[in-house]
C-alpha cells in the first residue's frame, strides 16, 4: 500500500485514525496500540501477506534478546557481548539471505567459474528499515538505553505504519515516550493541521515532482542506447532530483501521518543539496541513516580517536557498508567508496586549513554528489558508463534537441522542471522549516488543499517509491 494511493488516503488513514482515537476515547489503552499495531502490519501485508511471518518472527526473537540484555532482567543466564553478537549476527544472516544471495552466488559463479543456479528471492519489503532499527535496539539494550517488557509496545515500535516501510530509522527512547505520554492520547487539532500540511507537501513532491522527473531518468538510464551532452546532462539531474523529492517526499508523508497521532518522527532531511561539503551533505541528507551508521559502526569501529589513518579507513569503512546496504551490487559499492573517499578528502582539506568561496564549494558538492548518483541509479556498469560518457566525452552543442529523452513538445517542460528543481532545493523552505512557521489558518487551509488537489491531478500515472528497493 502507497502513502500515495487512493485506499491509504481515503480509507485506510481516516479508519485507522478514528478507530485509534475512538478506543482511547473509552480509555481503552492496551486496545489503541493494539489496533495501531494491527493496522501497521495490514499496511505492511497488503504488499505481500506471505512475508508478514518474516516481520512478526523478526519482532519476536529481537524483544526475545533485547530484553534478555537488559540489565534489569535476569531470567537469561549467557555473556551479554555473546548474546549481542548472536543477535546482530541473525539480523544480518537475514537481511543478507533475502538481498544478498543472488549477488554473493553471482560473484562466486564468475570467479570460480561455478554453476550455482541462483535463488531469485523477492526482497521482502522493508526489511533493510526493520533490520537495522532492531539492530539499533539490540546495541541500546546492551548499553542498558531500553527498559521495554511487553511485546505489544516493541511490536509498536517495529511496526508503526508512518515510518515501517522506508523510515526514519527511529531509536525505542524516541518513540515509546510519546505512545506513553497522556498529552498525546487525546486528539490535538494542531497536530492533525499540521500533520495534514506536511503529508500534502509530500504528496506533492512525490507525484507532481517526483515522478515527473522519473520519466525522463528512466528514458535515459535504462531506454536510450547512446546519449549527447545535454541528454546525458537532464537525465543524471533528473534522477538527482527524482531521488531527493521521492525520497524526503516519502518521508514528509510519514512525519506528517505520523503527528495525526501526535508521534513527531525525527527529522530526516534537512535541503541536502544545499550543502558546502560532502559532511555538510550526510549531515543533511537520510539523516537518521547518517546517525545509525556513525553511531553503529564509524564510532564502535574506532571513529576519529586512534589517528588519522585509522580515522581515514574507518570512513571508508563505515560508507562502503552503507553502499552494501542500499543495494546488492558493485555499483552501490562502488558508490559507497566515492562517498567514504570524498569524505576523506574533505578531512584531509580541513586538516590542511584550506578554504573556498562558498558558491565554488556548493558548485564542487553538488556535482560530485550528482555524478555519484549515476553510479547508485545505474542497474549495471555499462549504463552508469554510458551516461558519465555523454557528460564527459560528448562536445556540447546547446542547440541539440532531446529527441531521445522525450518528445520535442516536452523538451521545454523538461528544461523547466530542471530549473523549477534547483529554485526548490536551493530557494525554499523545506517541510521542516514550514512547521516551524505554520499555523492553522485559513492560508495554510488553503495551501494545503491546493497542493492535495495538484496531486491528485497526477495521481493516474505509474509510481513506484524508490526506497522500497532499499
Amino acid at each position: 500500500m502507497l502513502f500515495n494511493s487512493y485506499i491509504f488516503i481515503f480509507a485506510f488513514l481516516p479508519i485507522t485514525f478514528f478507530l485509534y482515537f475512538f478506543l482511547l476515547e473509552k480509555r481503552l489503552l492496551v486496545g489503541a496500540k493494539g489496533l495501531l499495531v494491527f493496522s501497521s502490519l495490514f499496511f505492511y501485508s497488503w504488499w505481500n501477506i506471505a512475508y508478514l511471518p518474516l516481520i512478526m518472527g523478526s519482532m519476536l526473537f529481537n524483544y526475545v534478546v533485547g530484553n534478555s540484555l537488559n540489565e534489569n532482567f535476569k531470567k537469561v543466564r549467557i555473556h551479554k557481548k555473546s548474546l549481542l553478537a548472536v543477535g546482530i549476527i541473525a539480523n544480518l544472516s537475514l537481511l543478507g539471505y533475502f538481498k544478498y544471495s543472488d549477488f554473493l552466488i553471482e560473484n562466486f559463479n564468475l570467479a570460480f567459474h561455478g554453476s550455482i543456479p541462483l535463488l531469485h528471492l523477492a526482497l521482502p519489503l522493508a526489511i533493510s528499515f526493520f533490520t537495522f532499527q532492531q539492530i539499533a535496539y539490540l546495541v541500546d539494550s546492551y548499553r542498558g538505553e531500553t527498559a521495554e517488557y511487553d511485546f505489544l509496545n516493541y511490536a509498536l515500535f517495529v511496526t508503526f505504519f508512518p515510518q515501517l516501510i522506508a523510515g526514519p530509522i527511529v531509536h525505542h527512547k524516541e518513540m515509546m515516550p510519546q505512545f506513553a505520554s497522556k498529552w498525546n492520547l487525546v486528539k490535538n487539532y494542531k497536530n492533525i493541521a499540521l500533520g495534514l500540511f506536511i503529508f500534502s507537501m509530500g504528496l506533492f513532491k512525490k507525484i507532481v515532482i517526483a515522478d515527473t522527473f522519473a520519466v525522463w531518468a528512466t528514458n535515459g538510464f535504462d531506454k536510450t542506447e547512446i546519449l549527447n551532452f545535454i541528454e546525458a546532462w537532464s537525465a543524471s539531474l533528473s534522477y538527482t532530483f527524482q531521488l531527493y523529492f521521492d525520497f524526503s517526499g516519502y518521508t514528509d508523508m510519514a512525519i506528517g501521518a505520523a503527528l495525526l497521532f501526535n508521534i513527531k518522527l525525527p527529522i530526516n532531511f534537512n535541503s541536502p543539496y544545499k550543502a558546502l561539503d560532502i559532511q555538510d551533505f550526510w549531515r543533511r541528507w537520510h539523516i537518521t541513516l547518517s546517525r545509525f551508521l556513525r553511531d553503529y559502526i564509524y564510532i564502535p569501529l574506532g571513529g576519529n580517536r586512534k589517528g588519522s589513518f585509522r580515522t581515514y579507513s574507518n570512513l571508508m569503512t563505515t560508507f562502503i557498508l552503507g553502499g552494501i546496504w542500499h543495494g546488492a551490487g558493485w555499483t552501490f559499492v562502488f558508490w559507497g567508496f566515492l562517498h567514504g573517499l570524498a569524505l576523506v578528502i574533505h578531512r584531509f582539506w580541513k586538516a590542511l586549513g584550506f578554504t573556498m568561496p562558498k558558491l565554488l564549494a556548493w558548485f564542487i558538492t553538488f556535482n560530485f554528489i550528482n555524478i555519484a548518483w549515476v553510479f547508485f541509479r545505474a542497474k549495471e556498469w555499462d549504463d552508469a558508463i554510458k551516461v558519465l560518457k555523454g557528460m564527459f566525452m560528448t562536445v556540447p552543442d546547446l542547440g541539440l534537441k532531446l529527441t531521445l529523452l522525450a518528445p520535442k513538445e516536452s523538451s521545454n517542460k523538461m528544461y523547466i522542471f530542471l530549473l523549477f528543481g534547483f529554485a526548490v532545493v536551493l530557494f525554499m523552505r523545506n517541510a521542516m522549516q514550514w512547521r516551524s512557521y505554520f499555523h492553522p489558518t485559513k492560508l495554510y487551509i488553503a495551501y494545503t488543499l491546493v497542493l492535495v488537489l495538484s496531486a491528485m491531478y497526477f495521481m493516474h500515472r505509474p509510481t513506484e517509491f524508490l526506497y522500497f528497493n532499499f
